[in-house]
């Protein structure tokens, strides 16, 4: 079994274009964060779960959630398995009945019926080792970690890379941006935000 370490939410920060949001899952007992980029159906998802607001009408993971619990499927945890060519994979581990089934899911999915289960949130350690972050310190030292709130949070990356993009144009970043987004291609989404970012300085 591979080892893994569990994580918790930490903040949503909107990126730079089309509705795209970082989220950022904290090492519940370490000092490395996880960002990952969602879509804005699944930002809101998780922050209207982490501010304790409720919809008029279900979303589309309410209704997931009650479908589950009037089966009587519990959601025990969430784990994120893999890394491949910059995109997240995901199980959904449940029990029925004392039978244990593992769920497929896409990241952004998973978390946000994790948030609504309120369960435990795992990694696998090289899926952090590989694309983690250490926490930025403040000016006095110390590390400031607020769990659970839509927040900005500064990070400093363990490890920098050319992104490749800068002889492209902004409206060909965006479309390119728009493209990864849509593909949960993250690595390469977060590349091309950071290029957009950079210009837009």
């Amino acid at each position: 079994m591979a080892k893994k370490c569990e994580l918790q939410l930490l903040s949503i920060v909107p990126a730079h274009s089309h509705g795209a949001y970082t989220l950022i899952l904290n090492e519940k007992n370490g000092t490395r964060n996880l960002p990952v980029l969602i879509g804005a159906f699944e930002a809101q998802a998780i922050a209207m779960e982490l501010e304790g607001m409720k919809p008029s009408r279900p979303l589309t993971h309410d209704l997931l959630v009650a479908t589950m619990q009037a089966y009587k499927i519990d959601v025990t945890e969430v784990v994120i398995t893999d890394l491949q060519e910059g995109i997240f994979f995901s199980k959904i581990l449940c029990t029925r009945e004392g039978e244990e089934m593992e769920i497929d899911s896409r990241t952004s999915d998973a978390i946000a019926i994790a948030a609504k289960f309120k369960c435990p949130i795992f990694c696998e350690m090289h899926v952090l080792e590989e694309a983690g972050y250490e926490t930025a310190e403040d000016e006095s030292g110390g590390k400031e970690e607020t769990p659970g709130r839509v927040i900005h949070e500064e990070l400093v990356p363990i490890s920098k890379s050319h992104s490749g993009y800068s002889s492209h144009s902004l409206e060909e970043l965006d479309s390119l941006l728009e493209e990864a987004i849509r593909d949960e291609d993250y690595a390469k989404a977060a590349k091309i935000r950071d290029e957009i970012a950079k210009r837009k300085k």
